[in-house]
C-alpha cells in the first residue's frame, strides 16, 4: 500500500512539472555577467517565483502560470523590472542592466 501511494505521488509530481513553463536566461551589466547570488523574481498575478544567478549570471525558474508576468532583478539596492511572457514551454530572456542616471533599467539583449 505504501509503495502504491508513493508511486502515485511520483507520477503526480512529474505531471505537474510537465505543465510548468521554464523561464531562463542571463543578466549582464557592461558586457559582463552579474555576480553569483543576484536574486531574480518573476511575479504572475499574486504568485512569486524566485531564483539566484549562478557564476555566469544565468538563472532559470519554473513558472506554472501562463501569460504576462513581471521579472525583477534585485541589484545593488534597486529592483529594475521587465515584462515577460510565460508559456507552457520554455522561453529565454537575456537581459542587460543599464544605469541611467542613478537608476538601473532592464532591457532585452
Amino acid at each position: 500500500m505504501k509503495r502504491a501511494l508513493l508511486l502515485v505521488f511520483v507520477i503526480l509530481g512529474w505531471a505537474v512539472a510537465a505543465y510548468a513553463g521554464k523561464i531562463y536566461g542571463s543578466v549582464s551589466e557592461g558586457g559582463k555577467p552579474v555576480a553569483q547570488g543576484v536574486k531574480v523574481e518573476v511575479t504572475c498575478g499574486s504568485n512569486n517565483y524566485a531564483a539566484q544567478t549562478d557564476a555566469y549570471g544565468s538563472f532559470k525558474l519554473f513558472v506554472p502560470d501562463k501569460g504576462k508576468c513581471t521579472l525583477k532583478v534585485y541589484y545593488q539596492g534597486q529592483t529594475p523590472s521587465f515584462e515577460v511572457n510565460s508559456y507552457e514551454g520554455t522561453v529565454q530572456y537575456d537581459l542587460i542592466l543599464e544605469k541611467q542616471g542613478a537608476q538601473y533599467t532592464l532591457r532585452r539583449k
